[in-house]
């Protein structure tokens, strides 16, 4: 997989990226055989993908973001013991039982990788994105972190922002806290959830704007 194709996985779609269409059919076959043996239901198998899209997914990490956005206590909890404070508001289980959570500030930005493979946090952030995977991610994010984020994903850092890369594991797991956007004081924590996207919390993206779609 060349930078190229990270490029592009990127750019088409930066919430989901478009996957590969044989697998797209080979996926289909298979949920149709399970669904005509009887092995599944095809409500058991609408109910798994919802439960990833909106309830083990970026949502749920947005979440969290917003509470520690907004409360200054959660925050402090938040970084000290994530796996803890996620518990708090309901959020834990498979892939997320030792999480950290790492704090972008004005003069640091924070990233993910998985050098081995692509350990994930999955209660928070949902299942890995494509180019997550990838050798050519995993291998830029750790030589050259500022040139990747600006050339493949857009993120261009100031010279003076620090970048630290932290390689989650399966002992591990980071994810980031991005920083709260300007304009943002008085929303509600639904609201500033709205602002929180998946790529802020690998630390390929940043939060969105105020009005920003």
């Amino acid at each position: 997989m060349t930078t190229e194709q990270i490029r592009s996985l990127a750019q088409v779609d930066r919430t989901a990226p478009t996957p590969d269409p044989r697998i797209a059919a080979r996926v289909k076959a298979l949920e149709s055989l399970l669904i005509d043996k009887g092995f599944v239901t095809e409500e058991a198998v609408d109910r798994v993908a919802d439960l990833y899209e909106k309830e083990v997914g970026p949502k749920l990490g947005a979440k969290v973001v917003a509470r520690a956005w907004a409360d200054p206590d959660f925050k402090q909890r938040l970084l000290e013991d994530a796996t803890a404070a996620c518990r708090e508001l309901g959020i834990g289980g498979l892939q997320g039982e030792d999480m950290v959570v790492v704090e972008n500030t004005e003069g640091v930005h924070n990233a993910l990788v998985c050098t081995l493979c692509s350990c994930y946090p999955w209660p928070v952030l949902g299942l890995p994105p494509n180019w997550y995977k990838y050798p050519a991610y995993r291998s830029r994010m750790v030589k050259e972190p500022r040139a990747l984020l600006r050339e493949e994903f857009g993120l261009d850092l100031p010279e003076s922002t620090t970048i630290r890369v932290w390689d989650t594991s399966a002992e591990v797991r980071y994810w980031v806290l991005p920083q709260r956007p300007e304009g943002t004081e008085g929303m509600s924590e639904d609201e500033l959830a709205e602002l929180v996207t998946r790529d802020a919390m690998i630390g390929v993206g940043l939060p969105k704007r105020v009005g920003e779609q």
